[in-house]
């Protein structure tokens, strides 16, 4: 019964990471209550034994065995029962240096490091009495510090955890033109870390890059479904599923599919000699549409939103080709720049109707409070990931979730 133990789990948040780090601990520790009481239930029913008893023994032994593993007697109850964070104290220089001091003991243990590159709010550091914004290769330098000290500190294996994946967007050549989002991975594998954990990644090419590291590509396509069915009805025959652009294909097919409706493409010819900057600039000479959406209910789903001015363009040639309701799902909603304000206008336009974007990259009530946005949680589907590899089980029904959406459809 030891078996589902947090003890041998560690959660370290990085200064980006930290508000999706508690969501995480939240979720482990409620799945792990949820995992031993049925392990108690089951246990109860083969020894005919009463339930407090049970548990009481079972606590002992847990007990037990975290003072052996601790090779000393604990100094008061509470370190009887660890708590999965790992504490650390995150220091910036003034001449721009991360250092990273781990607080915890973490020998021997599974530890998660979370970071959020694309946090781009003031967060405080230790020793400065300012709050602090830090850009994406903040984020990342300092990633690289914590998971040097945790590795230092003697950890059995580190695994990294990025709600969105950095440099995605650069993992294929045009010219004479990097491959960082392969080098950031081959870095983080050289340092030690044994796996990565991310959302939606822009490129699955990128995890052919490595040697050992494994990469664990989720999908949020479920808690966007059901996001999307607070506002429509999934089996809604007006209902059609388009793909943005010939990238997003085999995303809105997934979709399409799984709700069994049917799909239709914009295709868009761009001019790469101009670099979009805002939402009102873009590099789009024109847009097509493989299909109908006159009077339909559009959803129209996409990995990444940045600026948004591709986004905006799309949303404007629907409604001019006769969409109804139009309703964008984005994984990873960076919103950068001017792209909220852009998208109020937009949606005082009547361009669409909804976007459903998930808790993968932080925002404050700055978005959430606009009533076109509604935001998909995936912080539970981290930590059940994080479980199932901790306990050694399987990923297979996280990664393909079909099942679960087919079991939604039929609750419409």
């Amino acid at each position: 019964m030891s078996r589902f133990n947090l003890h041998d789990i560690g959660i370290c948040a990085c200064p980006g990471g930290t508000q999706f780090a508690e969501e995480i601990i939240l979720h482990l520790k409620s799945i792990t209550a949820k995992k031993s009481r049925f392990q108690l239930n089951s246990l109860k029913k083969k020894t005919h034994s009463t339930p407090r008893p049970l548990s009481n023994n079972i606590s002992l032994q847990n007990n037990l065995n975290s003072i052996q593993t601790n090779g000393a007697f604990a100094a008061n109850a509470s370190s009887l029962r660890p708590d999965c964070r790992v504490n650390a104290r995150f220091t910036r220089f003034a001449n721009g240096e991360f250092k990273t001091a781990v607080e915890t003991s973490v020998r021997g243990k599974d530890i998660y490091v979370i970071q959020d590159v694309a946090n781009q709010y003031p967060i405080s550091l230790h020793g400065s009495h300012t709050m602090q914004v830090l850009n994406v290769n903040d984020h990342i330098f300092c990633l690289f510090t914590t998971v040097d000290a945790i590795l230092q500190a003697g950890a059995e294996r580190v695994t990294v955890v990025f709600p969105t994946y950095p440099y995605s967007r650069q993992h294929k050549k045009r010219g004479r033109e990097g491959l960082t989002a392969a080098r950031i991975g081959q870095t983080l594998e050289y340092m030690g870390v044994a796996r990565i954990i991310t959302l939606d990644i822009h490129s699955r090419e990128i995890e052919n890059c490595f040697n050992r590291l494994r990469l664990e590509n989720l999908h949020a396509s479920y808690q966007i479904l059901r996001s999307l069915a607070t506002i429509v009805s999934l089996k809604d025959e007006n209902l059609v599923i388009v793909s943005p652009d010939t990238g997003s294909v085999d995303r809105n097919k997934f979709y399409a599919t799984a709700i069994n409706r049917p799909l239709a493409m914009l295709y868009k010819e761009r001019d790469y000699s101009k670099i979009t900057r805002s939402a009102l600039e873009h590099n789009i000479a024109g847009v097509n549409l493989l299909g109908s959406v006159k009077g339909k209910i559009v959803f129209m789903g996409d990995d990444i939103l940045g600026s948004g001015g591709t986004m905006i363009v799309a949303l404007r040639s629907l409604k001019e080709r006769g969409a109804e309701k139009t309703v964008c799902a984005i994984s990873l909603p960076f919103f950068t720049g001017n792209a909220i304000e852009h998208f109020d206008q937009a949606y005082r336009e009547g361009l669409f109707h909804r976007i459903i974007g998930t808790n993968a990259v932080y925002h404050d009530e700055n978005l959430h409070g606009r009533e076109w946005y509604l935001s998909a949680n995936v912080s539970r589907l981290f930590a059940k990931t994080i479980f199932r590899l901790c306990f050694n089980q399987s990923l297979s029904p996280l990664l393909d979730n079909r099942d679960i959406i087919t079991k939604l459809l039929g609750t419409q």
